[in-house]
């Protein structure tokens, strides 16, 4: 009996490697398939501006990497005791102006030096609404709980999400002709901005993305929002506050991510890993017996074999651990 509907993902004409170089930028969807693909020893740098939604804010992190830009005090306000960026999320506020503007520059240079170098950039768009300065008419990335009088909001218009991302993914390809470019939608609800608009909002960002991925060859959509949306179609999928979906949710994502999207050499090869990494997360009651300590031996020779088959993983906290 088949209870769901099925989804034919076609696998991406160049698929991920284990050596490829990814940069993720996006909503907090991201920050779920980031810490998948670090625990599955991808390299991966994530949210270097910290989390984004809207597509305006995610072109603009972009050419802030691509140019290389280095922000100074004057870029920077004061509110609630902490110096906060209208560019980033509040993980790089701080009490102390230089210890916020070190943060986001130490930030700005590893992007700056990855983006040149990344194989692939995995853009994951969270909501078609933007929030603007009324005093200077600024987009904002984060309102770092300011008055809601200092905004005015707007739903931006599919010809405007495209032609901002066009601008900037050119850019892109010029300084990298070689990247690869994934989107996904964000199947994490606004539900703030209620069920009509977050729905309207969800439609622009596919409309404009789709538009985007027939225009650049270098561009592919994986269908995340789909797969929770239309497939799932269940709260039980969800948290809690029925907003976002959950561990069965995203798991469910990830193996769908991985086998459209990840070459059949790196799904192997990640099979490997889960396993030291479910291994490595064992905690024994009694360290000291002989059964533990073979425990330990017969799985550093497995991440010795697996350091043998595949260099280019980065297996030095595992062998420190079994070695113990």
């Amino acid at each position: 009996m088949q209870l769901t509907l099925e989804l034919d993902i076609p696998r991406l004409p160049k698929p991920i490697h284990h050596t490829d170089k990814i940069m993720l930028i996006g909503s907090c969807f991201t920050e779920n398939m980031s810490e998948r693909l670090m625990s599955s020893k991808f390299s991966v740098l994530s949210n270097p501006h910290g989390i984004l939604f809207n597509p305006l804010s995610v072109a603009d992190s972009l050419e802030s990497y691509i140019n290389n830009k280095e922000y100074r005090k004057d870029d920077l306000f004061h509110l609630n005791e902490l110096w906060n960026s209208w560019d980033h999320h509040t993980r790089f506020s701080h009490t102390d102006a230089d210890m916020a503007l070190h943060g986001i520059n130490q930030s700005q240079g590893a992007a700056a030096g990855f983006i040149r170098e990344a194989d692939w950039v995995i853009i994951t768009l969270g909501s078609a609404f933007q929030y603007y300065l009324v005093e200077s008419g600024k987009p904002v990335a984060n309102n770092h709980r300011a008055p809601a009088q200092w905004f005015e909001k707007r739903l931006l218009e599919i010809n405007t999400i495209k032609a901002t991302l066009t601008h900037t993914l050119q850019k892109l390809v010029d300084v990298n002709p070689d990247i690869q470019i994934l989107f996904t939608i964000s199947p994490v609800r606004h539900i703030r901005d209620g069920v009509v608009d977050n729905n309207r909002s969800k439609a622009r960002l596919i409309e404009a993305v789709h538009n985007l991925c027939n225009d650049f060859e270098q561009a592919n959509y994986f269908p995340a929002y789909e797969l929770i949306i239309d497939i799932l179609r269940d709260y039980r999928y969800y948290d809690i506050d029925f907003v976002h979906p959950n561990y069965l949710a995203t798991s469910f994502v990830w193996e769908q991510f991985v086998k459209a999207c990840v070459t059949e050499q790196a799904q192997h090869s990640m099979k490997l890993v889960q396993d030291i990494a479910t291994a490595k997360s064992h905690r024994t009651r009694f360290p000291d017996t002989d059964a533990h300590r073979k425990f330990k031996a017969s799985y550093l020779q497995k991440v010795k074999d697996i350091k043998q088959q595949f260099p280019f993983l980065d297996m030095e906290e595992e062998l420190r651990y079994f070695s113990e």
